[in-house]
């Protein structure tokens, strides 16, 4: 494949630094391959000088691969790799490191739950994994960026409890002589910063250093490679700061920003054609990016004609979104449409809920890479689920130890220790204390006012007139959680419950889909293909193209996220908005509610700027 005149201007680059910004479909992957290609055979250097650097082991593979097409050849020693495998190389040199010196995630976890479970003022729910994984990404961010602990502030924790918790992760993991993936980045730096000759070795075997996706570098990665091309200053970064958005892992766009600062005489270029998206979606796109302050400017054009201007669909709620969006993908594949060809894009995975039980619903298959977590799992869904039991009279034991005390009426375990439990047992074990026989009869009288009720209004009196929202606060202020983020929770259980008109129906439903959702994860432990329409978040959508795309939940408060409130949040959060949008090939739908839970909510600001202006269109029907 030929390459157009930025590209040609790229993969001649010989010696010293460059940036290239590469856009959203721009040939970077072709880009790269051509330039390795000229470095070997116009340039001489040899193969084995050259390291390419991806972030994931599916993109070193892939880069690989079309090096290898390009030069008929599998024969050239070019060392490909990630950060961290290369990093890994480094160390096991250096160190004699062996792969059971690496902590998995499931031990890095095993030993969080561990640690927090120790500490006498927090405890964690069995369901709380989020809980767990946004410490261990806090931990390692603080690795990423090589912050001090001793002055670190905690974004999401407190201080002094954040600071207790990663020095007892720390002293658990050393007794294990383990290490976890962000060790390994700043001992390669520490061992560099130490060891002048050790780093002389590395800097001559890697003369030439090429790395993919530059904007989502972090601090320590990025110091190594400035310690590795502080000779040669041969580094060819090519990457795009308006797709930065993994700032929660570590990643600072700023590095990419201050590149010339840290390489006055760099080359830049920009890769200026877009060969995937419709002009409409390749304008629109750049419309919205172009708010955004702390980036470089870029001229980009569409190979592709106008052909179909964006859509914007306002729907009343995300159960209607839903079956909108199922009745526009049936349309779509009737004409011909590919089922792989189709993906819809949101936010978080929790965001998924709805959409993906109705395509349950509906036998619709649909792939999704990420984890989607069974939401009826949760303590929430499972306490609604007893609350259900116990009105339609097939309540057990189990039923009443979880809910008689959520909220709080103080009865005692004791009371239920028997094996068949019933309002009638309660009554008798406190037939003395008059107050208690009227707790245990306003429970009976809430059951049963549930009972005739559909799923939904039944959970609207389980929340404000039962008074499990008001437990559900209390209990967040206990366990040192999110209160909001549980609430969410329980919004998508109550919203997702709409369209069912009886409640053996719904239990019926919560079955059905948990049954699918295991049927799912043993096709993924089998490694089979799953086939269907592709559901994503947009972090996990990101480097990859479709024909058709839906962008589901563009409200404030989900599209920019409602913790976004700093001007680098928000920026980052349109970035993110931007890396939907440009996955499209040749349709974009984007699509957004007026009611979440019973209130109102509102479009999101991406879909202003997007018009152009409130009342303008342009690129947009």
């Amino acid at each position: 494949m030929s390459l157009n005149k930025a590209q040609k201007a790229a993969a001649n680059h010989f010696k010293g630094p460059c940036l290239v910004l590469a856009g959203p479909g721009s040939g970077k992957t072709l880009t790269i391959a051509r330039r390795i290609e000229y470095l070997i055979k116009i340039y001489k250097v040899r193969p084995e000088e050259i390291l390419v650097i991806t972030f994931t082991r599916y993109a070193a593979g892939e880069m690989k691969k079309r090096f290898c097409q390009i030069m008929g050849s599998e024969s050239f020693p070019v060392n490909f790799g990630t950060f961290h495998s290369v990093y890994y190389w480094i160390l096991k040199w250096a160190y004699g490191l062996t792969n059971t010196s690496l902590l998995s995630d499931g031990e890095k976890y095993a030993i969080l739950r561990q640690i927090m479970g120790e500490q006498k003022d927090t405890s964690i729910e069995e369901q709380e994994e989020d809980y767990l994984r946004g410490l261990a990404e806090e931990i390692g961010n603080v690795k990423n960026n090589r912050k001090d602990i001793e002055s670190y502030s905690s974004l999401h924790y407190e201080k002094e409890l954040f600071k207790k918790i990663y020095l007892a992760y720390e002293d658990k993991k050393k007794r294990l002589k383990k290490m976890d993936f962000e060790d390994m980045l700043v001992m390669c730096c520490r061992l560099f910063e130490e060891r002048k000759d050790i780093l002389r070795k590395w800097q001559q075997k890697f003369q030439y250093i090429l790395i993919d996706e530059f904007q989502d570098i972090n601090q320590a990665q990025y110091d190594v490679i400035r310690m590795l091309t502080a000779d040669s200053g041969n580094l060819f970064a090519v990457g795009d700061d308006d797709q930065s958005i993994y700032g929660f892992r570590g990643a600072k766009p700023g590095i990419m920003m201050e590149f010339k600062k840290d390489y006055p005489k760099a080359k830049q270029l920009l890769l200026n054609v877009n060969y995937r998206s419709d002009g409409y979606i390749v304008d629109g796109a750049l419309k919205v990016i172009s708010n955004n302050k702390e980036r470089y400017e870029k001229k980009i054009q569409s190979f592709r004609d106008r052909e179909q201007r964006i859509k914007v669909y306002e729907l009343k709620d995300s159960v209607e979104e839903s079956l909108y969006i199922l009745k526009r993908i049936e349309e779509f594949l009737q004409k011909g449409e590919a089922m792989e060809e189709i993906a819809v894009l949101f936010r978080t995975a929790a965001d998924a809920q709805v959409l993906s039980e109705v395509f349950s619903q509906h036998e619709i298959p649909f792939y999704m890479r990420d984890r989607l977590r069974n939401i009826y799992e949760h303590f929430t869904a499972q306490d609604i689920i007893s609350y259900f039991r116990l009105s339609q009279g097939i309540g057990e034991r189990r039923d009443f130890l979880r809910i008689v005390n959520r909220p709080n009426r103080y009865i005692g375990r004791d009371s239920m220790s028997e094996g068949i439990v019933s309002f009638e047992s309660l009554r008798n074990f406190y037939c003395d204390k008059r107050w208690m026989l009227d707790r245990i009869d306003q429970l009976q009288s809430d059951v049963e006012m549930i009972s005739g009720k559909s799923p939904y209004a039944a959970i609207q009196y389980i929340r404000k007139s039962i008074g499990y929202d008001d437990f559900l606060k209390e209990y967040a202020k206990y366990q040192g959680t999110d209160h909001q983020k549980l609430q969410e929770t329980l919004d998508q259980i109550q919203e997702s419950s709409k369209t069912y008109a009886a409640m053996e129906e719904w239990l019926s439903h919560v079955e059905n889909y948990g049954n699918m959702l295991l049927k799912r994860q043993e096709v993924q432990k089998k490694r089979q293909e799953e086939k269907g329409i592709v559901l994503h978040t947009i972090h996990g959508a990101k480097g990859l193209e479709f024909n058709t795309v839906f962008i589901i939940g563009a409200n404030e408060g989900t599209l920019p996220y409602r913790k976004a409130k700093l001007a680098g949040e928000l920026e980052e959060e349109r970035r993110l908005f931007y890396v939907a949008m440009t996955r499209a090939k040749k349709r974009l739908i984007i699509t957004y509610i007026k009611e979440k839970n019973g209130k109102n909510v509102s479009s999101s600001r991406f879909l202003y700027e997007l018009a152009g202006s409130q009342n303008g269109k342009n690129d947009v029907e």
